[in-house]
C-alpha cells in the first residue's frame, strides 16, 4: 500500500472518533433552577403543564422541584438558600424588604377569597354581620381580613368591634362555616370555590373590597420570589423560567382539555367544584404591566400599613419601589447583570 494511503487511515479513524465524542455531548446543557412550591397550591398545576409540554426543556432549563406542606416552609427554604425561587405572599416580601432582606417579587396570581354565607342566610350585606359570628382564615393580620375590614369601615361598620370573630387555619374555618358554627366565613379562594360549589354564596369578594379602596384592577397577591443576590447572576435564567410559566398559564387559559389532564391533581369533589376551581384559577392569572401592578400595590400597601401597623408591614410606611422584578427593565435600571 502506498505510503500516502497508509497515512490517511489514522486520520479517518480520528475523525470518526471525534464525531462520536461530539454526538455524545448535548447541544446545550440545561441550566438548573431549584423551585419550591406548596403541595396544595395551584402552582403545582402550572409546573405539571410545564413538564408535560416540555416547556422547561424548550427554555434550556432543568427544573428541580421541592414540595412544601405550608407557605412558611417555602419561606424558610428561600431564606435558607435551598431553593432559588418559591411562591409566596406579596405582603411578606414587602415586610422582609423593609426589615433589610433583599427579595424580589414577580406576580403569579390575583385570585383572592371572599366572605361566604349559606345561600339561605339572612345575612345579605356586611351590616348584617353585626352581632354575628364571622370566621376568618388566618389571623388578625391576614391581608384579606384587613382589606374586608377597611372596606367595611368605609361603610361605617367596624367588624372588629361589632362582630364576634373566630381566627384559625383555613380548613378549620371552612368546616366551622359548613357545620353552622359561624354565620359567615372569610377564607382563601380555593376553599371559597368549594363552598360556592356546595351552595354557599359570596357576601363580599375581597376583590370588591379592593375596588372600594380605590384599587383599579386586581393586585397579584402571590407571586414568584427570589433574592436579589440570585437575580444578580441569573437574570437570563429567571426570564426564561417566567416565559415558560407564562406559556403554561396561556395553555391553561385556552384549553379545557388541559384541565382534564390536571383533574387528578385538583381532587375536586364533584364537577361543579372542578369548574369553579378552573375558572377562578384562570381569572387569577395576571395580564397587566408591572407598572400598573406597582401603582395599585402602593395604594393597597398604605391601607394595610395603616390598619396592620409595623407588626404587619415592618417599619415601612410606603411600598419599596424596588420590590417588583421587571423582565423588561434593562440591567442598569435594576442593577442586575444578564447571564
Amino acid at each position: 500500500m502506498p505510503p500516502g494511503r497508509r497515512a490517511r487511515w489514522p486520520l479517518r479513524l480520528c475523525l470518526a472518533a471525534l464525531a462520536l465524542v461530539i454526538a455524545a455531548i448535548p447541544a446545550s446543557a440545561a441550566d438548573t433552577l431549584r423551585v419550591g412550591f406548596q403541595s396544595t397550591g395551584t402552582f403545582a398545576w402550572v409546573l405539571d403543564v410545564i413538564r408535560r409540554h416540555g416547556l422547561a426543556e424548550g427554555a434550556g432549563l432543568d427544573i428541580r422541584v421541592s414540595e412544601f406542606a405550608s407557605p412558611d416552609a417555602g419561606k424558610l427554604a428561600l431564606n435558607g438558600g435551598s431553593v432559588d425561587i418559591a411562591i409566596s405572599d406579596w405582603l411578606w416580601v414587602a415586610r422582609e424588604r423593609a426589615l433589610g432582606s433583599k427579595l424580589l417579587f414577580y406576580p403569579y396570581s390575583s385570585a383572592v377569597g371572599a366572605v361566604m354565607v349559606r345561600r339561605d342566610s339572612p345575612v345579605k350585606e356586611l351590616a348584617d354581620l353585626k352581632g354575628r359570628v364571622l370566621s376568618v382564615a388566618g389571623g388578625p393580620l391576614d391581608k384579606s381580613w384587613l382589606l374586608v375590614r377597611a372596606a367595611a369601615l368605609r361603610r361605617g361598620i367596624d367588624l372588629k368591634r361589632e362582630a364576634t370573630l373566630q381566627y384559625g387555619a383555613p380548613p378549620l374555618m371552612y368546616q366551622k362555616l359548613q357545620h353552622g358554627e359561624a354565620d359567615a366565613g372569610l377564607n382563601f379562594w380555593n376553599f371559597c370555590a368549594r363552598l360556592e360549589a356546595a351552595g354557599f354564596r359570596r357576601l363580599l369578594d375581597v376583590r370588591d373590597a379592593e375596588s372600594e379602596l380605590g384599587i383599579a384592577e386586581p393586585v397579584a397577591m402571590i407571586g414568584y420570589v427570589f433574592t436579589e443576590a440570585f437575580a444578580a447572576g441569573h437574570r437570563g435564567l429567571i426570564d426564561r423560567f417566567l416565559k415558560a410559566a407564562r406559556a403554561a398559564s396561556d395553555i391553561m387559559e385556552r384549553s379545557d382539555a388541559e384541565w382534564d389532564a390536571l383533574r387528578p391533581m385538583i381532587r375536586a369533589e364533584d364537577e361543579a367544584t372542578f369548574a369553579v376551581m378552573r375558572d377562578r384559577t384562570r381569572a387569577g392569572f395576571p395580564r397587566r404591566s408591572i407598572e400598573k401592578e406597582i401603582g395599585d400595590a402602593r395604594k393597597l400597601f398604605r391601607t394595610l400599613a395603616e390598619l396592620g401597623g409595623s407588626e404587619l408591614v415592618g417599619p415601612a410606611k410606603e411600598l419599596d419601589p424596588g420590590l417588583y422584578y421587571d423582565p423588561s427593565a434593562n440591567r442598569d435600571q435594576q442593577g442586575i447583570e444578564v447571564r
